[in-house]
C-alpha cells in the first residue's frame, strides 16, 4: 500500500534514468566531445536538477490532491510556471554567451526541459484520474 503512494515519484525517477541513458547515447554520436565538455551545465546535472524539480512538483500535487482534489490542475499550472522561472534562471548564462557551442547547448537544455514537462504532465493526468 505504501509503495502505491510513491508510484508517481518512482515513475519520475525511472523515466529520468531511461531518458538520461538515451540522451547520453544519442548525444555521444551527434554532439562533438569538445562542445559537451564546455557546456555550462552537464547533461547529468540537468537531469538531476529537473528530476528533483519534477519530484517536488509531483509530491506537492499529491498533497494538493489529498487536501483539495479540485485544485490539482491549477496547482500543476502554478508549479509548472514556477519551474519555468527556475529553468530560465539556469538558462540565462547559456543565452548570454555567443560561442559555436551555444545553439547545441540551448537545444540540449530545452530537450531535457520538455522531456520532464511531458513526464510531469503524464503523471499529473494519472493523479487526476485517480490512478496514482
Amino acid at each position: 500500500m505504501i509503495l502505491k503512494k510513491y508510484n508517481s515519484l518512482f515513475t519520475v525517477f525511472i523515466a529520468a534514468i531511461i531518458g538520461l541513458i538515451a540522451h547520453k547515447t544519442i548525444s555521444h554520436f551527434i554532439i562533438p566531445k569538445e562542445f559537451e565538455d564546455s557546456f555550462v551545465y552537464s547533461t547529468l546535472l540537468l537531469y538531476v536538477l529537473f528530476a528533483l524539480l519534477s519530484a517536488v512538483i509531483i509530491s506537492l500535487l499529491i498533497m494538493v490532491k489529498n487536501t483539495a482534489e479540485n485544485s490539482v490542475g491549477f496547482a500543476f499550472l502554478a508549479f509548472t510556471t514556477l519551474k519555468m522561472g527556475i529553468a530560465y534562471a539556469f538558462l540565462r548564462p547559456i543565452i548570454h554567451t555567443q560561442l559555436p557551442k551555444t545553439p547545441t547547448e540551448k537545444m540540449n537544455f530545452f530537450i531535457v526541459f520538455i522531456y520532464f514537462l511531458i513526464i510531469e504532465t503524464y503523471v499529473t493526468i494519472r493523479i487526476l484520474n485517480n490512478k496514482q
